[in-house]
């Protein structure tokens, strides 16, 4: 942390982070913290996802969807990215699977 640096602390779903950012970002920093915490309990309101890694994840997909579709101006294959998303659904969940098992 730099001495120009701010530290806060941030609540996600209910859990408690401390992040640092220049003073002059705060305010985007704040507001990054309510959109993904809403996000994410959109995922988790809908019941389909369970884990809040997994739903940090599947968040951090759509809202990264949310980037490329601006960037390219709605010419993003939204169809492909859907299917892409169900594949790393899977492998997560297989990952995830596997882990339990070895525990």
């Amino acid at each position: 942390m730099t001495a120009a640096s701010k530290t806060l602390d941030v609540s996600i779903m209910g859990r408690e982070y401390r992040v640092t950012c220049p003073p002059d970002q705060e305010k985007e920093l704040l507001e990054a913290v309510v959109y993904l915490d809403r996000k994410m309990r959109e995922i988790r309101d809908q019941g389909k996802v369970v884990g809040v890694e997994r739903i940090a994840v599947m968040a951090a997909l759509n809202i990264a969807h949310e980037l490329l579709v601006i960037r390219g101006g709605g010419a993003f294959d939204i169809a492909g990215f859907k299917r892409r998303i169900e594949t790393m659904q899977a492998a997560i969940d297989g990952a995830l699977y596997d882990q339990e098992q070895r525990a």
